[in-house]
């Protein structure tokens, strides 16, 4: 039975030790792949670490620079104002002398028309007009000479100069208030013309025209336009075909 038993506790023995070598080469392999993931996991965070400490140090950096362009570019600006345009090329003479002879005869006809219209109390030259007058013929493409922001604005602010004066009457409150209005006005519909914010303190002013009432939001101004409009027109045809 001695015998027995250590036989049998021998087979165990070499069973056991038969196992070995392929357990421990599992539990090697499940050790090597432990250690290879801890590892990994351990580059992924230092290198989400590293990532976001660079990320910050390019925003750092991209905000001092804006702060610096900033500042360059708003330094000068207080003075830049008071100076001619850098970069601008002198205007030839072309472009100097055709606006300058459909102001001319802007005037001249307008004037010609108060002579006919002087016997009924009527008059076609107003200050705006000389103001439309520069707008269209020395900057017919900026925004203040497009046809509806001058049409808009003309009619519009003088018709708010004519409610001004008949609710608050002559004096400072109904020029103030047609000012403001019309330059809410303006802002409002999109039609940005400045020579036409003069219109409410022309009329509450302007004893010789308050007796045309609301027909002040037809005329002079807006008529008086459609005249400009037509002069524009041949200005920007000799500017294109004749220069020199």
């Amino acid at each position: 039975m001695g015998m027995q038993m250590r036989a049998g506790t021998g087979y165990c023995h070499n069973h056991i030790s038969s196992l070995t070598p392929a357990f421990s080469v599992r539990l090697r392999s499940f050790s090597s792949s432990t250690s290879l993931l801890f590892s990994n996991t351990h580059f992924i965070k230092h290198k989400k670490v590293l990532n976001y400490g660079t990320f910050l140090s390019e925003r750092r950096r991209t905000r001092a620079s804006e702060i610096r362009v900033s500042s360059d570019v708003a330094a000068p600006s207080n003075w830049d104002d008071w100076k001619p345009v850098k970069g601008t090329a002198t205007p030839s003479l072309s472009e100097i002398l055709w606006p300058s002879v459909g102001a001319f005869a802007a005037m001249a006809i307008l004037g010609k028309m108060d002579q006919i219209l002087a016997p009924k109390g009527l008059s076609m030259t107003i200050a705006p007009l000389g103001a439309v007058s520069a707008v269209l013929f020395a900057t017919p493409t900026s925004p203040g000479a497009r046809k509806y922001n001058m049409f808009m604005a003309q009619i519009g602010c003088a018709a708010i100069g004519v409610l001004s004066f008949s609710i608050f009457g002559p004096g400072w409150l109904a020029r103030s208030i047609g000012l403001a209005a019309s330059v809410a006005y303006m802002i409002y519909t999109g039609a940005i013309h400045p020579p036409a914010a003069s219109l409410p303190i022309l009329f509450i002013d302007g004893v010789k025209l308050q007796h045309l009432n609301f027909w002040y939001a037809l005329f002079p101004g807006a008529a008086g336009c459609i005249l400009l409009c037509l002069i524009q027109e041949m200005v920007v045809y000799l500017k294109s075909n004749i220069k020199f």
